[in-house]
């Protein structure tokens, strides 16, 4: 069974994820790019000019740096090109925000990475996302899985293919270089005067992915004194995920630390999310960077509008917006949620606590490179640490602590956890009364006190994964204590 995630479609390289599935997929996404170009959701007036996609469909594919990625691009675009789409198939590795810039840029029916984002180098990936620029939503995505499943049950192969030379010859599938004009228009988005100037040091981490040529060479060409690492093609990632959690950037904070940088960046594999650490090698938060940057930008910007978060998000986000009279959008969990919001309303930013976020004017999609770039903008403006700025945040609308921990329970526990949610859910937590439960996605129990607790069941792994948020340590502490309990019992 070929399954849509929360981000595109995953798999294990060689297991589940092989060049027949890879056909299956790409031919399911013809026939619903030929079916429905729109896609799902109606551009904005006010979003990529009015935008509309292109007669006959085209779509643009890009890959990341895992093994064989480029070659899954050439067969799909292959599938493609033979169902009269066309093509255009980057020419190196490509960050998934340069995908949705480019669909919108060129007004095309929609887009495909292949990539597993920030997941083990056994894993590839596919991220489909239609004419409106940001991941695909679930009725499109259903859609595109039913259609698979009947390929792959029809008794005659429905999957066509032509040869990649064909297809070039045809001038169906057209080789690009999208990295000018997505960089040019980061240009345009960030205040690079005010880092050039500030001449802080920074130490850059692309994680042997696609941010490199990105990240790296917006700020070398501002002027900034960087260090760059693993900047290069690495299929096994060093030997961990591709993520730019705090575990993964050891050596990012030796480099840090040695150098005596100002600040410390990373993005993803894929480049979509990101990773900031503090002069002091203190690690940056992404619930804490959402925060600050919305913070910034209404003081740097004079945005108004609204900020959406995913229901798991910091509700120091809130607090922030309360301070500027911003009202919050809460989503589910995903970040094609917060994409549909932009869609819909003037957002100032969106973000979620696993490393995505983008801002006004920008792609429905998350951007690891952009954030990146506006940390390290805030840092110059403000000219001190990334903690000082917060603390000075925390005076002004209270201190707001969050912590995530995951949890690998057998199947028969999941299934008993998920029953005790169903039936019987607690009515206080840490002897603090639940004052409401919501359920947009999993469960969010919200105390009396204003702390919170949720806990998400994964529909593909045997994890439960538990978020706590309160005013202090101590309290937090309990928090994650009780509800250990609560899951062991």
């Amino acid at each position: 069974m070929i399954k849509f995630g929360t981000s595109g479609w995953r798999g294990i390289i060689a297991d589940d994820f092989t060049f027949d599935n890879v056909r299956v997929v790409s031919q399911a996404i013809a026939d619903y790019v030929k079916a429905d170009s729109s896609s799902g959701i109606a551009i904005p007036q006010n979003m990529a000019n009015g935008n509309s996609p292109a007669t006959p469909p085209a779509v643009i594919v890009g890959y990341d740096t895992r093994f064989h990625s480029e070659n899954f691009a050439k067969i799909s675009s292959q599938v493609l090109a033979s169902n009269g789409i066309k093509v255009f198939l980057t020419k190196r590795d490509c960050p998934t925000p340069v995908i949705s810039y480019e669909i919108l840029r060129r007004k095309l029916a929609g887009g495909l990475n292949f990539t597993a984002s920030h997941n083990p180098p056994e894993y590839n990936g596919l991220k489909f996302s239609p004419s409106w620029g940001g991941p695909a939503l679930p009725e499109t995505t259903k859609a595109i899985e039913k259609r698979c499943e009947a390929l792959v049950q029809s008794p005659k192969s429905e999957v066509k293919e032509i040869s990649y030379e064909s297809g070039v010859q045809k001038k169906l599938i057209e080789e690009i270089e999208p990295e000018k004009t997505y960089i040019k228009r980061l240009k345009e988005l960030v205040d690079l005067n005010a880092l050039k100037k500030s001449n802080i040091k920074m130490v850059v981490d692309v994680l042997y992915g696609t941010g490199r040529g990105y990240l790296d060479k917006i700020l070398l060409d501002t002027g900034c004194k960087i260090k760059v690492l693993h900047n290069f093609r690495d299929v096994l990632f060093g030997g961990n995920p591709p993520e730019p959690a705090k575990k993964n950037l050891g050596e990012l904070l030796q480099v840090l630390k040695k150098e005596k940088c100002q600040l410390g960046l990373a993005t993803d594999g894929d480049a979509d999310r990101f990773g900031i650490i503090d002069s002091d090698g203190t690690f940056i938060t992404p619930n804490e960077t959402i925060a600050l940057l919305l913070d910034h930008l209404v003081k740097t910007r004079s945005w108004k509008g609204v900020v959406a978060r995913s229901v798991m998000t910091t509700h120091l986000v809130d607090a922030v917006a309360k301070k500027y009279n911003v009202e919050v959008r809460e989503t589910p969990v995903g970040f094609k949620y917060i994409g549909e919001v932009m869609t819909k309303e003037k957002m100032i930013i969106g973000g979620e606590e696993s490393g995505g976020l983008t801002i006004m004017g920008h792609i429905p999609e998350k951007d690891g490179i952009l954030a990146c770039l506006l940390a390290a903008e805030m840092v110059a403006i403000n000219k001190k640490p990334v903690r000082e700025i917060l603390k000075q945040i925390y005076r002004e609308v209270g201190t707001v602590l969050s912590e995530r921990l995951n949890f690998r329970l057998p199947a028969e526990k999941m299934n008993n956890i998920k029953q005790k949610l169903e039936q019987n859910p607690p009515s206080e937590i840490a002897s603090i009364r639940v004052k409401n439960i919501n359920k947009t996605d999993g469960y969010k129990f919200l105390l009396e006190d204003g702390s919170w607790v949720g806990l998400r069941l994964s529909g593909t792994e045997p994890v439960v994964r538990l978020y706590v948020e309160a005013a202090h340590r101590k309290k937090m502490n309990a928090l994650i204590l009780a509800s250990q309990r609560f899951l062991k019992a």
